[in-house]
């Protein structure tokens, strides 16, 4: 901490507090996370996950780690500062007045390529809420606190035993089934619902039926001003069986997401990787045009017998 002058608390909960820093040596602001090591040795462990998980991302659309240290029975994460805060506040800052489409596009753009990013390291974030979506000052979206994040052996392997907050929790969850990174896809889509309502998805007034709403899956429309293919989105998203639900690759290759996603990327990303993202979502397009030519002759071929 020598190095680091705290000048405010941002947050505080069970697990310590959030503050922004100064650091003395370069001027720069830094957020840090304060979280108390339990005594146990494997769940203090299970504290330094987030910090070596965090250390793991590299994509513009993610928090920046910086660096880890501890002291004083404490675990320091010192990452990005986003200085326009999350994207609960910017919700309850509108009071009612609705995003213009473009912007929420824009915005969710940027979450799918955060997201897109941490599953190709198979990781689940498994606590994806407006919350924990940070502005910064020149527009960019960043995902963040990675305190339940989980890595998967494969990208194909199934986690068990889950954590994250009950209004972006999916259907699977409650029924206690095993889940995979489409969890993170349904609680993409409540913050895509919070974007255009300014409401969460699924309200009620006790937890039982807060789930019952969950699992049955019927939300209210889009106000109608918003296009077709917004509300086509967010239905894909609420879809009640995970494997239904397109991936975040498969999002950002739709037409509405795939116009923002180079607009999104700074130049230095496209010349490193972007490129990359761009071709497999081409691919992912090309495979879902074949899938459906192939259905449509299969369709034709059983009219004509």
């Amino acid at each position: 901490m020598d190095d680091y002058v705290v000048l405010r608390v941002i947050g505080q909960g069970s697990f310590g507090r959030a503050l922004v820093v100064q650091q003395e040596s370069s001027n720069r602001l830094f957020a840090m996370k304060e979280i108390r090591l339990p005594k146990s040795f494997s769940n203090a462990q299970n504290s330094r996950k987030e910090a070596v998980l965090l250390a793991k991302m590299r994509h513009p659309n993610v928090v920046a780690f910086k660096e880890s240290f501890e002291a004083d029975g404490h675990l320091y994460i010192v990452m990005e500062y986003c200085e326009e805060g999350d994207l609960m506040q910017r919700i309850k800052q509108q009071k009612g007045k609705l995003f213009p489409e473009d912007m929420i596009l824009n915005w969710f753009t940027q979450m799918c390529l955060g997201v897109n990013h941490i599953h190709k390291k198979r990781v689940l974030h498994r606590d994806i809420k407006s919350k924990n979506v940070f502005l910064t000052q020149n527009g960019r979206v960043k995902l963040g606190d990675f305190g339940s994040a989980r890595l998967l052996s494969s990208t194909m392997a199934f986690a068990r035993t889950y954590v994250g907050t009950p209004y972006y929790v999916p259907p699977e969850i409650w029924e206690n089934l095993p889940y995979n990174n489409k969890s993170d896809i349904w609680s993409l889509g409540c913050i895509l619902y919070e974007l255009c309502t300014l409401r969460h998805p699924f309200q009620a007034n006790s937890w039982k039926n807060l789930i019952l709403k969950v699992c049955q899956g019927s939300i209210r429309p889009l106000p109608s001003h918003y296009s077709y293919d917004l509300q086509y989105i967010v239905k894909q998203l609420f879809k009640r069986n995970p494997s239904q639900r397109p991936s975040a690759t498969t999002l950002l290759c739709r037409g509405s997401l795939a116009r923002h996603v180079q607009k999104c990327l700074p130049p230095e990303i496209i010349a490193e990787y972007g490129e990359q993202i761009l071709d497999e979502t081409k691919i992912s397009c090309l495979n879902k045009t074949r899938k459906r030519e192939r259905e449509k002759k299969k369709k034709q071929k059983t009219c004509l017998t």
